[in-house]
């Protein structure tokens, strides 16, 4: 327990050494007091000095260290003293002033010099800084040299007071050489901060780098920040190593109390904060139950599985139509979480009988439906008939199913290409909401809502996977077209606010993901170039122009939407016009019977029953 006398006396043995420097310095100073009291200001000393020194310099010692070790000033090695530890000191000296004083005062020590009580402090708060100080230049010193030696050469990436920050970090994490810094701020050039000189601005990081001998530069701008894009994108162009600090994780992970920095990933570009979690709300709904995930071998299902079992779940089914998908997810979970209950079936979610035997089997508490076609012009055309089914009928079949069972909630992720959708997997995706939405009416036992959210950054099919394997091949990097942007999150944080999403959704609503800022993807291919040695001139991109269906940019909201805030930051709820409740089992026999239509038909009487899709 913080502050029992067993953590005091571990303190005070642990810094036992350094104690009894401070016994001398505080010994020493009392003297000191004394000499500087009689001599140097020409007093007269009494006749009884010796007998005050004898009684009154142990007694010094005995309180000032007493007051030092309450305080705690012996936790900390005097070499890693900062501004806290400073504070401490400050704090027991006053303390110690203070209880010598009043021990004094009692004692009443014939012919004592009152002055000795203030001019002593002075001396000795000299003296207890003066040591402290010592021991860190001295030990930042051979840090210094130990680093010039054989550390890596390094120049930091960010304005004074973030390369402030970064340069603390890295006197804690060994190996690194910094020789420069390089700020964004060209005004700052010149000046220095913990003795290291702004070489330049980020125009001049070749150069710099070049001169210096520096293969590695560290981003210390703030994540999620629009300057720390472009600086990432400026720095990749002096093919440097580029780092960046540690996340939080990464601090928590390296079971040492620091972690090196480390090489900057694509989730970098994002540079978003942490979802915090209700974990209690979540544990409520999820531990000791039963959730099931469709669609539980992709990259948000496999995901959402990962994240459930983490709340201690009672079962966790797994369903989705890929064998080699649902083998890799159950190779990885006996592995991972060897204790949890775990059922992998290969079943299709358009196969409404084998999802209504396998829910009436396990009876979920929770269902989240990830299982879809997501690729846009994959599924324009010759396949949209194949979107319906799967993205619509899919859907149904699965909250059909889940409500049959007693499955309190259910949760359907969708996607912003459902908004004002320009191609079929949106509109199918669309009709899907509203087909949930209906369903809902018709049960309102179960808890049905839709998550809406952009792209995942290296979900499967996404733009991250295609550009690896063109870079890997040698090139080029295909790009639709120079302007278009989309917005991103990570795989885990999509995971996350779905599973927080379906713990707050009311039945019928549609909860939108705040994206944060939309990333051109033209900057994305760069960057995967540069992360990968690699030049333009050598993999060059290319801009093929856009794809059937697809738009410069996408929306989280429609047009006739607008939101409302939620207890949590980065959900928000879409409200939407009134619209009339679909007919599910028309819906059901059209898509049932529209087989043999061409895709020119679909597109028409989907436009019908979406009335904000908009075919090209």
């Amino acid at each position: 327990m913080i502050g029992s006398p067993t953590l005091k006396r571990h303190s005070f043995s642990g810094g036992w050494r350094t104690a009894w420097l401070d016994a001398g310095a505080v010994a020493v100073t009392w003297l000191l007091a004394f000499l500087f009291r009689f001599s140097l200001l020409r007093n007269d000393p009494p006749a009884n000095l010796a007998d005050i020194l004898w009684i009154s310099t142990p007694l010094a010692v005995v309180v000032w260290v007493a007051a030092l070790t309450g305080f705690g000033a012996y936790r900390t090695p005097w070499r890693h003293t900062s501004v806290p530890e400073f504070k401490r000191l400050a704090a027991a000296m006053g303390v110690a002033t203070l209880a010598l004083a009043a021990v004094l005062l009692l004692l009443r020590i014939p012919n004592f010099p009152r002055s000795i009580a203030l001019l002593h402090p002075l001396f000795a708060a000299a003296a207890l800084l003066g040591l402290r100080l010592g021991a860190r230049i001295l030990a930042e010193g051979r840090l210094t040299r130990a680093a010039a030696t054989t550390g890596k050469p390094l120049l930091v990436l960010g304005t004074l007071d973030e390369a402030a920050r970064a340069l603390q970090t890295l006197r804690s994490s060994a190996g690194w050489h910094v020789l420069a810094l390089i700020s964004p701020d060209p005004a700052e050039t010149g000046r220095s901060v913990q003795g290291v000189r702004v070489a330049g601005s980020v125009a001049d990081l070749g150069r710099v780098a070049q001169d210096l001998g520096a293969t590695y530069a560290l981003i210390a701008s703030e994540p999620g920040t629009a300057a720390r894009r472009a600086l990432m994108l400026q720095a990749s162009d002096a093919r440097l190593t580029l780092l960046t600090l540690p996340r939080a994780d990464d601090w928590l992970q390296s079971g040492a109390g620091t972690a090196a920095p480390r090489q900057v990933e694509l989730d970098d570009l994002l540079g978003r904060a942490a979802v915090q979690l209700d974990v209690r709300g979540l544990s409520s709904l999820l531990a000791g139950k039963v959730a099931l995930v469709t669609g539980a071998g992709g990259s948000i299902g496999s995901e959402l599985c990962r994240q459930i079992a983490r709340f201690g779940v009672r079962q966790l089914v797994c369903i989705d139509a890929s064998e080699i998908a649902i083998y890799t997810l159950e190779q990885e979970f006996k592995a991972r979480f060897p204790e949890l209950t775990v059922r992998y079936y290969t079943a299709n979610v358009r196969e409404a009988g084998r999802l209504r035997d396998l829910f009436a089997l396990h009876r979920p508490a929770v269902v989240f439906h990830a299982a879809a076609y997501k690729h846009v012009p994959l599924m324009e055309d010759d396949n949209a008939i194949e979107a319906l089914r799967t993205n619509v009928l899919g859907t149904l079949n699965a909250a059909r199913a889940a409500s049959a069972s007693g499955a309190a909630r259910f949760v359907l992720i969708s996607t912003d290409k459902a908004v004002n959708p320009t191609n079929v997997m949106g509109a199918s995706k669309r009709l899907a909401e509203l087909a949930l939405q209906s369903h809902a009416v018709q049960h309102p036992d179960t808890h049905c809502c839709a998550v809406r959210f952009g792209n995942v950054l290296g979900s499967s099919g996404s733009v991250v996977p295609r550009f690896a394997a063109q870079i890997a091949a040698g090139g080029p990097v295909t790009v639709t077209h120079p302007d278009i942007v989309r917005y991103f999150m990570s795989i885990p944080e999509a995971a996350q606010l779905v599973l927080q999403a379906g713990l707050m959704g009311r039945s019928g609503e549609i909860y939108v993901l705040d994206m944060g800022e939309p990333v051109k993807i033209v900057d994305l291919a760069r960057l995967m170039i540069r992360l990968s040695n690699k030049t333009e001139e050598e993999i060059p991109i290319h801009f093929t122009g856009l794809r059937p269906g697809e738009k410069l940019f996408e929306e989280l909201l429609a047009d006739d939407e607008t939101t409302l805030p939620t207890p949590h930051p980065k959900l928000r709820v879409a409200r939407q016009a009134e619209q009339d409740a679909l007919d599910l089992q028309a819906l059901q026999v059209w898509i049932a019977a529209s087989g043999a239509q061409s895709p020119a038909q679909i597109k028409a009487a989907l436009h019908a029953l979406v009335p904000e899709y908009t075919p090209q």
